[in-house]
């Protein structure tokens, strides 16, 4: 059970209060767990779960605010987690974005939405498409209503008929002129290549986005081609949990719009779409480097928005780099971006130039970590591959769609 709620910007200040029970949880824990965030390490602000003196604290961070709830009872600490998620969720699919300016802007709804979400510190309704029926959106037409008569509630009368329903995530008596159903695999690869440039780590994290617009109560069935490559599988509550444990099928009632049904990860992958290969050498106060970039296993389409980042070491006073494909950019705080873009076919991209060490420093003792980053459109790495998807109970034929992109995610070689 969450006792008291907070919303807090990204210098401390509580934005917003909401006290779930009858115990009042007093400011002063945000006083503390701000002190503890400045003082401990990085580490600290990633931990979901912190105990302080008098309460148990959990939190996320989501666009720069601090979503923080605590609780002095015994409790499920995921429960907390995934609730704060949902929150962070809700509010951002309400108010277009999460600031500090558009929380301020809108605490009446989020108060209200609030109330909705949870009861006596327990969740209540937290499906977007049940709270959409139950609190209207915030926009310009409602806001002039609400200066003008004075009535500064969103709050419907009626209850709606979802609450009651067996798919709650849909909403009732849903018509389309056009029946379509989109389906995206997203994937982000993970890797680590060391200094020999072998491969270390290669793995993927993906998620099935699926983008419907489908009249009546539609069934859909998506089957893949080579599921058994996949792990640590999690599933949008629409997923009928049976069909998949038998059979590796996802059957389900999709929510209408842009959703994501399942999220999944395929470790221990031998290939990389590219290669970085950094070559240093360092004397008498200077250093060396050469960073060639190209393609390693092609993955049949193009590479683009390719950029490789490091950080200069502290010991450096200026650099002098030049590359012979793309931009390179030395940031205030000592970041280096090279901006290569699309990979071309007539040469390799070479980033080469010198390092001035400080007065007294020889040598380079402390060798930088280059991140990659990149993205290739219509081309899962991971290798999982759509068979079909089955739709029933629909009044007319839909169009289908299938789509796949790859973007680096913790891609990281070392010098």
């Amino acid at each position: 059970m969450l006792q008291c709620i907070f919303l807090l910007s990204d210098s401390g200040e509580v934005m917003l209060e909401k006290q779930l029970t009858g115990h009042r949880v007093d400011r002063s824990i945000c006083a503390w767990f701000w002190e503890q965030s400045l003082s401990q390490p990085d580490s600290f602000k990633v931990l979901p779960v912190i105990a302080s003196p008098t309460h148990y604290l959990f939190q996320i961070v989501r666009e720069g605010i601090t979503f923080l709830a605590c609780t002095q009872v015994e409790m499920q600490p995921l429960m907390g987690i995934e609730f704060l998620c949902r929150v962070a969720d809700v509010l951002s699919d309400y108010l277009g974005g999460l600031n500090e300016d558009v929380i301020k802007d809108n605490f009446v709804i989020v108060y209200e939405l609030l109330d909705e979400m949870i009861d006596n510190g327990f969740p209540l309704t937290t499906e977007p498409n049940i709270l959409r029926d139950m609190i209207a959106p915030p926009n310009i037409v409602s806001k002039m209503l609400s200066v003008v008569t004075g009535n500064t509630s969103n709050v419907s009368d009626t209850l709606p008929g979802a609450t009651s329903s067996c798919v709650p995530w849909r909403t009732t008596q849903l018509k389309h002129a056009n029946n379509d159903v989109y389906v995206n695999l997203v994937e982000e690869m993970d890797a680590i290549i060391n200094s020999d440039g072998a491969l270390v780590k290669c793995e993927i994290f993906g998620v099935v986005e699926v983008n419907s617009h489908l009249s009546g109560i539609p069934d859909l069935t998506l089957s893949f081609a080579n599921p058994s490559i996949l792990n640590d599988v999690q599933f949008h509550p629409c997923v009928r949990f049976r069909p998949w444990e038998s059979e590796k099928v996802l059957s389900f009632v999709p929510p209408d719009g842009l959703f994501k049904l399942m999220s999944y990860r395929v470790k221990k992958l031998r290939n990389t779409p590219i290669y970085v290969k950094p070559q240093m050498s360092s004397e008498s106060g200077t250093c060396r480097l050469s960073v060639m970039v190209g393609i390693r296993n092609d993955p049949g389409k193009a590479v683009d928005s390719l950029v490789v980042q490091f950080q200069l070491p502290h010991c450096v006073s200026s650099a002098n780099l030049t590359a012979n494909h793309g931009t390179v950019n030395i940031l205030a705080d000592k970041t280096c971006s090279w901006s290569i873009g699309r990979i071309p076919k007539d040469k390799a991209p070479q980033m080469s130039g010198t390092l001035v060490l400080e007065d007294g420093v020889e040598q380079l003792q402390v060798k930088p970590t280059f991140r990659v980053g990149f993205k290739i459109m219509g081309v899962a790495l991971s290798g999982l591959k759509i068979n079909k998807l089955d739709l029933k109970n629909l009044p007319t034929p839909a169009h289908k769609g299938f789509r796949a992109q790859t973007e680096a995610g913790q891609y990281e070689v070392r010098s």
